[in-house]
């Protein structure tokens, strides 16, 4: 099908618009926002069946050489110098100003050689950035992006599609903790197949705070398994999910959304401090680029917070008000419809605590950015052009994800 828009499109664009996905701009690609069940069941699918996404959009950037790890360890603010090959990790990759040019998920692939997963667009920046870092211009960058496709599986009855369309299921989920991979983004020398030969790279990974895999493999490959994926998964109610649903899952779960939640500001006192090297005392245990421009004291702030129905603002306009006075601004504002609050606490439709019935209408959740630290329970009012609603300020959210969960309590 002809391009008149320039948008980069994944090889399961055709695969969206034969299942009536709504396609939209996303950092330059055309991906479905939703399909024809809508976001809601598609998000409901995913806490209580399977959800299949199509994130190829993402990009893979590998980097090796005799000092990979030395220069990461700087040029990341986690601390990977213990990150063995086969386990994931989350970091940040900040400017001098301390801001977050983008997030990424780690893959040490052997003690040279390491794949970033950064965010649609964002493969030629990063290695750019990382060149002009001292050291960076002497190891070998590869940009994967367009070569790799990306599928993946949410929920709670991911392994059981999963188990029979893999080669040797019994060997390969025998030990695959929450946060490792199986695998290679060299296919060739992989060691991971799907049940048809597709070699693929398997990481217990996701961006929706429920159990599921993440599917990386050739790109040209992309569409012979979301088929596979989708025939097996049907007797399991197994769907597609779209954007709008990645987006009030991951809200739900309280994850970041890059550019977003995380940006062109000090990237300190924010819920996601497994991110930096932090001491007990709060103090950072290692040097990295950026750290010297990272101030607390200074810094805004950026809080999660849930309300009390599912009525959102428009995070363009919307301001939040503390007893009235201005001292922040929206950065994400959805609602996570599988959750709601019973006798003041908030339960999620697979809580093991909800009533006998229970139906919730959602609620709404996200971010927020101020300009002080504000305890777990503070009451905030969110106000954009149209209306108000009542929030608190949460460390958590939906409570009961499987993220987490043991492979064998999931078969």
């Amino acid at each position: 099908m002809s391009n008149p828009s320039n948008l980069k499109r994944t090889a399961l664009y055709d695969s969206h618009l034969s299942l009536s996905g709504n396609m939209v701009d996303f950092g330059g690609w055309e991906m479905p926002l939703w399909y024809k069940t809508g976001a809601v069941k598609e998000h409901m699918a995913v806490i209580k069946a399977a959800g299949l996404f199509d994130t190829s959009h993402m990009s893979v950037v590998t980097v090796s050489g005799e000092k990979v790890r030395e220069f990461l360890n700087f040029a990341l603010t986690r601390d990977i110098s213990g990150q063995r090959p086969g386990r994931c990790g989350y970091s940040a990759i900040l400017t001098k100003e301390g801001f977050c040019l983008d997030d990424t998920i780690i893959y040490p692939l052997s003690d040279n050689r390491i794949a970033l997963v950064v965010n649609a667009g964002m493969g030629a920046k990063v290695v750019e950035h990382m060149q002009s870092l001292p050291g960076g211009d002497r190891l070998v960058w590869s940009d994967l992006t367009g070569q790799v496709g990306k599928l993946d599986i949410q929920g709670p009855l991911a392994l059981k599609i999963l188990k029979d369309l893999v080669r040797n299921p019994d060997k390969l989920f025998e030990q695959f903790p929450y946060f490792s991979f199986k695998g290679d983004f060299n296919f060739a020398d992989t060691g991971v197949f799907m049940r048809d030969g597709t070699p693929v790279l398997l990481s217990r990974t996701g961006y929706t705070g429920e159990f599921g895999f993440e599917i990386y493999l050739p790109a040209d490959r992309a569409v012979n398994l979301w088929e596979m994926l989708m025939s097996e998964g049907e007797p399991f109610g197994l769907i597609p999910c779209g954007l709008a649903a990645r987006d009030s899952l991951r809200a739900g779960a309280v994850l970041a959304l890059s550019h977003q939640d995380i940006g062109p500001w000090p990237f300190v006192n924010h819920p996601w401090p497994w991110a930096l090297p932090l001491s007990e005392t709060g103090g950072f245990t290692k040097n990295f680029y950026g750290r010297d421009a990272l101030d607390p004291a200074s810094a805004p702030h950026t809080l999660p917070f849930a309300g009390y129905d599912p009525r959102k603002v428009d995070t363009e306009s919307a301001r939040v008000l503390c007893e009235g006075e201005d001292i922040g601004r929206v950065l994400t504002c959805v609602a996570d419809m599988a959750i709601g609050r019973v006798d003041g606490g908030i339960v999620s439709v697979a809580s093991p605590s909800a009533p006998a019935g229970f139906s919730p209408r959602g609620l709404v959740c996200g971010f927020i950015r101020v300009n002080r630290a504000l305890e777990s329970g503070s009451r905030l009012v969110l106000k954009d052009n149209r209306r108000e609603i009542a929030v608190e300020v949460v460390t958590d959210i939906r409570p009961d994800r499987t993220a987490r969960k043991k492979l064998s309590s999931m078969l």
